[in-house]
């Protein structure tokens, strides 16, 4: 079981394997749980004790994997109970194995009813619907590092943005496939806001931003902070985002008007020193007041051709400084300078999870990412990209038409759009 949310059709299972025995349940851990939903709002020894508290249960154990056949082979129980949901679908396979094996020492594979109108699934859509608390969205983003080889993160940028990132899943290669977490970026809100990406847009609007976005999703945020601003500035901004349930920020090492890195040395990218940034992770981590929030140092130097030692050296003093994460930038398009970087950085004594943003080196997949030793993987501005060309055709559509009817096939229907809305 997952057993994220306790109902009576898990109470259903657990009575007719009563009826057979002792009854032991294979827990699957919250790494399990995310190959096929999404990360459990429980942590996996909260969900065991609740169900190490319920009649009839003898023992919990760990389900590490989807596959059950390590706990068999360790237990050979006599009879294996599980609803009928698995006949069918991507849980099929792994019934055929169950029974293969049982048969090895006569064991039997008992399947009640599935209980209808009743399901995990379905009481995570309306816990969505509720919404969630700030933290126990803070505390996620450090459960899906330890539970995930990468972690998949979108770009946000408003609350229709925000429900995509919540709401998108895909089956593909007899996987679920979603996104973890929201990256909530300066470059978009900026550029949704038709102002310049220079740190021009206050915090206060920024902030409300955020809160647009918490309104109506329950994934994780982290949140680009620029340079973080004055040391004094960026220890009250870690207070606030931490009290909002924000679950990180990385700021980046750079000094002066902030100009977004994909300009490289065409416009001004002067590095801050390397002592003074230290300091600021220092405050940054020193104000906050739990150990959830995470602080990632974003290393600039490949950007601003200061080359890769001064790279590796910054990465070492900002890990040093307390630094959760790191996050390494390049704008070079095969990707060889960033693959040298991860290649050194593996070397570390002390590694803290590394930020991979392929905006420019797309090329690679996140299981190559992986490889390569990146923890999370941030797809940075894809959505507001791919709605600002959409916008302009419909507009340009319209006015070559002087009507709308033509422009309906780049529009959704209102009904569509409605049904995408909280209730």
């Amino acid at each position: 079981m997952g057993t994220d949310l306790i109902h009576h059709g898990h109470i259903n299972i657990i009575e007719k394997a009563r009826e057979l025995g002792e009854v032991t349940v294979g827990l699957l851990s919250d790494e399990a749980v995310t190959k096929y939903s999404r990360m459990p709002f429980l942590e996996y020894e909260e969900r065991k004790r609740i169900l190490e508290n319920i009649k009839g249960v003898s023992k919990v154990i760990l389900q590490e994997e989807l596959d059950y056949e390590k706990n068999l082979r360790a237990l050979r129980p006599d009879y294996v109970v599980h609803g009928t949901d698995w006949q069918v679908g991507p849980q099929k396979h792994i019934r055929d194995k169950v029974i293969r094996i049982l048969k090895e020492w006569d064991g039997q594979l008992v399947e009640p009813d599935y209980t209808d109108g009743i399901s995990s699934t379905g009481l995570r859509n309306a816990m969505r619907e509720v919404g969630t608390t700030p933290d126990i969205r803070r505390r996620m983003l450090r459960r899906l590092l330890a539970a995930k080889p990468i972690v998949r993160v979108l770009e946000a940028h408003n609350g229709i943005s925000g429900l995509i990132v919540e709401e998108t899943k895909v089956e593909a290669e007899g996987e679920l496939r979603e996104f973890d977490a929201l990256w909530v970026s300066s470059l978009t809100d900026s550029t949704a806001k038709g102002k310049p990406d220079t740190e021009y847009v206050d915090r206060t609007s920024r902030i409300q931003t955020i809160n647009d976005i918490l309104e109506v999703t329950t994934k994780p945020i982290i949140l680009d902070g620029d340079t973080g601003g004055l040391t004094e500035h960026f220890t009250m901004m870690v207070k606030n985002m931490e009290r909002l349930g924000v679950s990180a920020m990385i700021i980046e090492d750079k000094s002066g008007l902030k100009r977004n890195s994909l300009f490289g040395t065409n416009v001004k990218q002067e590095l801050e020193n390397i002592d003074v940034f230290c300091e600021k992770i220092s405050s940054g981590k020193k104000a906050q007041l739990t150990s959830d929030f995470m602080i990632i140092a974003r290393i600039e130097s490949l950007i601003a051709n200061a080359g890769m030692e001064e790279a590796l050296k910054r990465a070492k003093a900002y890990i040093e400084a307390g630094a959760d994460g790191i996050m390494i930038h390049s704008r070079h398009k095969d990707g060889s300078e960033i693959m040298e970087f991860m290649k050194e950085y593996k070397k570390f004594e002390y590694k803290v999870p590394v930020i991979s943003v392929p905006s420019s080196y797309n090329q690679f997949t996140e299981d190559e990412l992986y490889e390569a030793g990146f923890s999370v993987v941030i797809y940075a501005n894809h959505l507001l990209r791919s709605a600002f060309p959409a916008m302009k055709k419909t507009a340009e559509t319209i006015l070559e038409n002087k009507r709308s009817l033509e422009a309906d096939k780049y529009c959704m229907s209102i009904k569509e759009i409605l049904e995408i809305l909280p209730n």
